[in-house]
This record gives C-alpha cells, structure tokens and sequence, in this order.
C-alpha cells in the first residue's frame, strides 16, 4: 500500500458535478493497493496515518501534532494511479495497483479502520473507481509519502493471510 497525505486547510471529492464529501481542516490521504497487500498491512497504514506528526505544537515547533492531536478532519481518496510505473516507455504501466475486487475490499477496510481509530464523523470517503475531482485549499506545500515498509509491518514468506 502506498498513500500520500496533504495537509489541507480544507478539501472535497466532487462526481458528476456532485459533491461527495468535503472537510475542513486535516489531512488529505491518497491511498493506492498493491496486488500483494494484505489486511493487516492497510489496517497499520490507517494508523499510521492518525499517528503522523504533520503541525506544529504551540510553540511553533514543527512536525510535533496529528490530524488527532489537533482534532482534525480526514478525507480518504483511493488513488490507484500511485502504484504506476514509468521505468519504460512514455505509457504509464498500472500492473503494481491491485485489481478491482481486491483493491475494493482492502481500500475500504483500510477507510473503516480509519474511521474506527478515530471519530468516524470526522473521516470521509471519495467515490471508489470514481472520475473524482478533488480540491483542496493547502495549508502547506508538505508532502508526506508512505510505503508500506514504513508502516513497520514486515512481510514473511509463505505467511497466511487473514
């Protein structure tokens, strides 16, 4: 799993002229699934991400709060195009993002984990497989990206998956 997260001073998810969800302040999380993720590893991911020390404290020290520490809101985007690889040719190559059914599946158990470490009023959801139009209003030109490896969730050969 890879997710890119934003800090935002607002943000929304807009279909078809439609808006879809919108927050205040927080973090804007764009959320990719590999083929080989597994259940845990997107639960970790979704923590990871309530943890991250994206604001500063009182003291304007910086990278010392959480989108929780600051009682933030969290918009969740699922954004397979993350996981593309360029290495060959001017055609981006999707095959590093899971497919439909899977990515669905874990996409949405890492959004209700989510919503399950936080409170679940202040953590909204883009459209799955949706043509999203996503703005924001950035408090900060920061960009954090995480890998699953940062996550600290490592992978064993021949591990059952849940």
């Amino acid at each position: 799993m890879k997710a890119i997260l934003q800090r935002v001073a607002s943000a929304s998810v807009t279909v078809d002229a439609h808006l879809i969800s919108s927050i205040g302040k927080g973090v804007l999380v764009f959320a990719a699934v590999a083929p080989d993720d597994t259940p845990r590893e997107v639960e970790s991911m979704a923590a990871k991400v309530l943890k991250m020390k994206m604001w500063p404290d009182e003291l304007d020290s910086t990278w010392k709060r959480s989108v929780q520490d600051i009682k933030g809101e969290v918009l969740c985007v699922s954004q397979f195009t993350l996981l593309a690889s360029t290495k060959k040719g001017s055609k981006p190559d999707f095959h590093g993002a899971a497919g439909g059914v899977q990515a669905r599946e874990l996409y949405d158990r890492f959004f209700a984990k989510v919503q399950e470490l936080y409170e679940p009023d202040k953590v909204k959801n883009g459209l799955f497989q949706a043509m999203m139009q996503v703005s924001s209003d950035i408090s900060s030109f920061e960009f954090l990206q995480m890998h699953l490896q940062e996550a600290g969730v490592a992978r064993n050969v021949g591990e059952d998956e849940e």
